[in-house]
């Protein structure tokens, strides 16, 4: 394979394709998930056809995001809204990490975003048996149609949660030449029941890395999070919401600038290399197999 004809490939590493930024479902953009749990996308809207709604006190300083929404880097090609993807960590109906989420959901729809909520309800724990499972399928696609992630992750134990983590397991570094992350910007928010840490969000950097997802460098960690959030589940006025603003203003910005060179900056010599002596990037199974042979020749 040619130069040229490696390089043309860049398209699977970093940004999805046409066909995956396209990605629906029945029952996605929904207030509530599907009977499958699948779906559901945009449970953090009072009102299905308004967008940034949320029960409650309606805080969002929308006439001071105007300028992160019509934000356009110079020579930006790309026109479309930018396609976020919101993870949290939490099972719980009460749950503080998924009122964070959902509020983060609100705050990039005024600022221009295309937002989808992943509920982790109903994700099996990571079994490599359970792969055509409606929920793993789901989530999968969802990360190859995004530009970016925020994720939101309860501090248990010192640490992220293992319901957070079991979403980050299912989203595997590659299946052959698909990076479900790779080039995606992430923005890293905890919550806590405690006083303030900053132990998971530290850990969801860790793990952002090791995703190849470069990290807005600002971040939040909510200390008292029972103290934060009203009945209606929005959060109260303080300085805490005022850095949850800060973080989306800056992950939207950011996220517009990465989004435009993401295949050129994932691109690498070791890949380029591999698919023009194999002619396609090999999935890890296929490495360990082409392993195993050279293994066993005498």
């Amino acid at each position: 394979m040619s130069a040229t004809a490696a390089v043309s490939t860049r398209a699977g590493l970093g940004c999805a394709s046409a066909e995956e930024a396209a990605y629906t479902l029945d029952g996605g953009y929904a207030l509530e998930p599907n009977a499958d749990g699948t779906g559901g996308w945009l449970a953090h809207r009072a009102s299905l056809d308004l967008p940034s709604s949320g029960a409650g006190d309606d805080w969002l300083p929308r006439d001071m995001l105007e300028a992160a929404r019509d934000f356009r880097p110079a020579g930006a090609k790309l026109a479309h809204a930018p396609r976020v993807l919101v993870l949290y960590g939490s099972l719980r109906e009460s749950s503080f990490s998924r009122r964070l989420a959902h509020e983060c959901a609100r705050l990039l729809e005024a600022m221009g975003a295309d937002v989808r909520v992943f509920s982790p309800q109903g994700l099996p724990v990571r079994d490599p048996s359970l792969e055509d499972h409606p929920k793993v399928k789901e989530l999968r696609a969802l990360s190859l149609w995004s530009e970016a992630h925020v994720w939101v992750s309860p501090e248990m134990h010192g640490t992220i949660t293992g319901v957070f983590k079991n979403q980050i397991d299912w989203l595997p570094l590659n299946t052959g030449s698909v990076r479900p992350t790779q080039g995606r910007t992430a923005a890293v928010l905890q919550v806590n029941g405690g006083s303030q840490s900053f132990n998971a969000v530290n850990e969801l950097r860790r793990l952002a890395r090791w995703m190849r997802m470069p990290c807005t460098t600002n971040q939040s960690s909510v200390a008292k999070a029972w103290q934060e959030f009203d009945e209606a589940g929005r959060m109260k006025p303080g300085p805490f919401r005022e850095r949850v603003v800060d973080v989306m203003e800056e992950h939207i910005k950011f996220t517009r600038l990465m989004r435009e060179h993401a295949d050129f900056l994932v691109d690498r010599y070791s890949e380029r290399k591999e698919i023009a002596d194999k002619g396609k990037l090999l999935t890890q199974a296929e490495k360990e197999g082409a392993e195993l042979i050279e293994s066993k020749k005498p």
